[in-house]
Order: structure tokens, then C-alpha cells, then sequence
């Protein structure tokens, strides 16, 4: 049970993947927007594989032999993913991750989602090209600097043998795969406690859609990519999600029919006295 649940669930960002490249009409929101930031990001790791990898890998090998090399990666990586997340993601990314969040939602059926929201062309050649300013606030998650400050906190967990590697991404994975619905929550118009309610409901499937998510956002070049990937596997979710709620609404509202009776009733007879 709970490991048909981590497996459907952790698939939703391979699928998004898959999901984006059948749709031409996201690719616009990544070369346009993003792609000038993915090859920014890669100088930033370019650098630090230059001049940060060696010393750590040399620090790590004390502890953790030959093998210290795949926990002195991921370290840099990790080092590399604070620095773009402080710099660009709150500010530049966010906005492109609501779109193909909400573009995915109207392919799947979902405008009466979206409209509530954010002005929108029904005339548009696809789901891109409908979506207008939003008319409320649209995050597709809350940028903090309590989310960068738990990242640099959980960094060191690399310097842990064996363990500290998996352990760095699956924390940092949970807390990412529980911002993955934020959008959503607010489409729905739900409070904090309803919001909290949700988030304990699926907290074992939301650590594992963010464990895929994390692995997938620490590819050096690709990630700005993975990104809007990933929003689109979390729309697939919520459209599974709302299907199944939907349909339980309409059974549930759909009214009883009678029984039908097991024998026809006898003939009648007109019997004169």
C-alpha cells in the first residue's frame, strides 16, 4: 500500500517531463524566459566544481574514502542550488511555473479552476496563449528565506557517510514536495487549517514527489527546465485528484433509483359473479 503510493506519486515529475515535450506551446516559457538563467546557472557551476569540488572532496575523502566523491557532488550541487535559488527562482521562475501549472490544468478540462483567478482568452490557439493576468495574487510556491536557510542547515548532512547523501535529499525533497500543491490550495480558496489538513493527508506522497523533484532540480544546466517539468507533473496530480473527487461528488449527489421488483405482478383477471 504505502509503496504503490510513493511509486504513483514520484512519478508525477518523470511524467510532467514527458508531458512538456508533447506540448510545443510551453516551450516558448523556457527558451524565452528561462533559458538565458539555465546558462547563467551553468557558469555558477562551473565555478564551484572549479574551485569548491577539490577541497571538499579532499575533506570528505578523510571520512569517507574514494567514495566521498559522489557526497562532495551532491554538496556542490546543493551549494550551487542555494545560490540560484537566492538569486533567480523566487523572482524569475516563479512566474513561468504558475503558467504551465495553470496552462495544464485548462488541457485537462480544469478552466472552471483557472477562471475564478486570472483573465483568460477562450479564442487563443492553445493554453498558453489563453492565460491573461492573473486577477489575484499567483505563486506557484512561497519564496522565503526560511526555505534557503533550511537548505544551507540540511548541506551538511553530506558530510555524513553512506547515509547523509539520501538523507539531505529526502528531507529537503519532503519540504519541497509539500510546496508543490500551493498553487491549488489557493486556486480552491483554502484557509491554513484546511491547507494543513491536506498536507497530513498525502505528507507520505508529497516526500516522495519531492524526492524526484530535488534529484531532478540538482542536475546541473537542466534544472531551470526541470523546473516547469515538474509543475506540469504536479498539475497531472491534481487533475487525477479532482477527477476521482468529482466523480464521488456526482455519485454522491446522483439521485437513489428504485428498486426494480424481482417478479412482474399477476395478470389481471375480470372474474364476474
Amino acid at each position: 500500500m504505502y509503496l504503490r503510493r510513493a511509486l504513483r506519486s514520484a512519478a508525477y515529475p518523470l511524467q510532467g517531463i514527458w508531458y512538456f515535450l508533447q506540448h510545443p506551446e510551453f516551450y516558448p516559457l523556457f527558451s524565452g524566459r528561462l533559458l538565458p538563467l539555465s546558462i547563467i546557472s551553468c557558469l555558477v557551476y562551473f565555478i564551484l566544481f572549479t574551485f569548491a569540488f577539490l577541497p571538499q572532496f579532499a575533506f570528505l575523502a578523510i571520512f569517507h574514502g574514494w567514495g566521498a566523491w559522489v557526497n562532495a557532488v551532491v554538496l556542490v550541487l546543493g551549494e550551487g542550488l542555494v545560490i540560484i535559488q537566492g538569486l533567480f527562482e523566487g523572482f524569475f521562475v516563479d512566474e513561468c511555473r504558475v503558467d504551465v501549472f495553470d496552462a495544464t490544468l485548462i488541457n485537462e478540462g480544469f478552466v472552471d479552476l483557472i477562471a475564478p483567478q486570472r483573465i483568460l482568452f477562450p479564442e487563443a490557439p492553445n493554453s498558453v496563449k489563453m492565460l491573461g493576468k492573473p486577477t489575484s495574487r499567483a505563486e506557484y510556491q512561497p519564496w522565503s528565506l526560511v526555505q534557503i536557510a533550511e537548505l544551507i542547515v540540511y548541506l551538511p548532512l553530506n558530510l555524513i557517510p553512506y547515509i547523509g547523501t539520501p538523507a539531505f535529499i529526502i528531507i529537503t525533497g519532503a519540504r519541497l514536495g509539500k510546496l508543490s500543491h500551493h498553487r491549488w490550495f489557493k486556486l480552491r480558496g483554502l484557509d491554513r487549517k484546511e491547507t494543513k489538513k491536506e498536507l497530513r493527508e498525502r505528507a507520505w506522497e508529497y516526500t516522495w514527489f519531492g524526492t524526484v523533484a530535488m534529484i531532478l532540480e540538482l542536475i546541473p544546466i537542466l534544472s531551470f527546465f526541470f523546473l516547469l517539468t515538474t509543475s506540469a507533473g504536479a498539475a497531472l496530480w491534481v487533475v487525477r485528484m479532482e477527477t476521482e473527487a468529482r466523480q464521488r461528488l456526482a455519485e454522491n449527489q446522483a439521485p437513489p433509483q428504485q428498486p426494480l421488483a424481482s417478479d412482474p405482478p399477476p395478470a389481471y383477471h375480470d372474474d364476474p359473479v
